[in-house]
């Protein structure tokens, strides 16, 4: 196959780079600087120029490609409504316009469990739960309507396939050293005592997801993928840490005082129109600091998917690279 890859120089894209090309398969991706071409290149890949927001540049470089996957997102925990609407939402609008003019057979977009958060903890839920109606924060709530815009997207002229991987993990995780950081600093603190339960998802089984995703996936459906049974967030968190070398830290928090905390400097951020972003948001508190636990059995049972990469093989990797 010919695939065509958005995120492409990202944590998740060029991973995906590499399985598809493992796989025999072509692979273009959209680089939208020069730091992005070269990070392309280096994964293998053909690097295209162009943004998201250049539709005939998507339009072009998707030129004789059967697959598409949509990996590039804004992923962070604070922001403009506006720079989420424009990148996530108007993106994602993008990239199915092109898909349709440039003749796609099927588009597998990368989507997240924040799409569900905003109503509490989520225990072993599957695809079958609908999306939040107040959504966690902003970064929910724009996935969510990207997500919706690529599920009603599916029909005759394009199969659309959504990947849902929750806590995206392995070698080259670009945000975990801000939490190594935060160790380091003393700043850490577990949240509730971090005793709560956690789905994760190894970087190459998102990967797994997504290419079983482009080759088996029912037109239209939603899949969950992790590696397996949920584990505790602080045994999981401590796990990557020593895996880099940091020891684990003991101070906790109560989590309704850090709730509190999110809440009064998210007002005074926007209240007073402040750079930079708060020390800690609700959309992180949604995300990290309760049970998020998710079922894949729809994707074990319809793609065949297995996670293949254990925690232990990952945190092993992750041991043998900081050595």
């Amino acid at each position: 196959m010919r695939a065509f890859v958005t995120g492409g120089s990202g944590f998740v894209g060029k991973a995906l780079i590499a399985a598809l090309l493992e796989q025999g398969h072509q692979v273009r991706a959209l680089a939208r600087s020069d730091g992005a071409r070269a990070a392309v290149s280096e994964a293998g890949a053909e690097p295209v120029p162009g943004t998201l927001e250049d539709g005939a540049a998507l339009r072009d470089a998707m030129g004789g490609c059967q697959w598409a996957f949509h990996v590039a997102a804004l992923v962070k925990d604070w922001g403009a409504r506006d720079e989420f609407q424009r990148v996530n939402v108007e993106g994602t609008r993008r990239v199915l316009d092109a898909c349709r003019a440039a003749g796609i057979r099927r588009l597998v977009h990368v989507s997240t469990e924040a799409v569900l958060l905003g109503r509490g903890p989520l225990v072993r839920v599957d695809e079958t739960l609908p999306r939040a109606g107040k959504p966690a924060g902003l970064y929910s709530w724009s996935k969510g309507e990207s997500e919706g815009l690529v599920v009603a997207a599916n029909g005759p002229d394009l199969e659309t396939v959504v990947v849902r991987p929750r806590l995206v993990w392995g070698r080259g995780d670009p945000t975990f050293p801000r939490v190594m950081a935060a160790v380091r600093s003393g700043a850490f603190r577990w949240i509730g005592g971090g005793r709560y339960l956690t789905s994760t998802c190894h970087v190459r089984n998102a990967c797994e997801g997504l290419l079983l995703a482009a080759e088996r996936g029912r037109p239209g459906e939603i899949y969950f993928v992790t590696d397996g049974e949920p584990l505790e967030y602080r045994r999981f968190t401590s796990d990557l840490l020593r895996a880099h070398g940091v020891e684990p830290p003991a101070g906790d928090m109560p989590r309704w005082l850090v709730g509190a905390a999110a809440a009064a400097m998210e007002a005074a951020f926007r209240g007073l129109r402040l750079g930079g972003q708060p020390l800690i948001t609700r959309q992180a508190l949604a995300l990290m600091a309760q049970e998020v636990t998710v079922s894949d059995a729809k994707a074990r049972r319809e793609l065949g998917y297995v996670g293949r990469v254990t925690r232990e093989a990952g945190l092993g990797e992750l041991s043998a690279g900081a050595r």
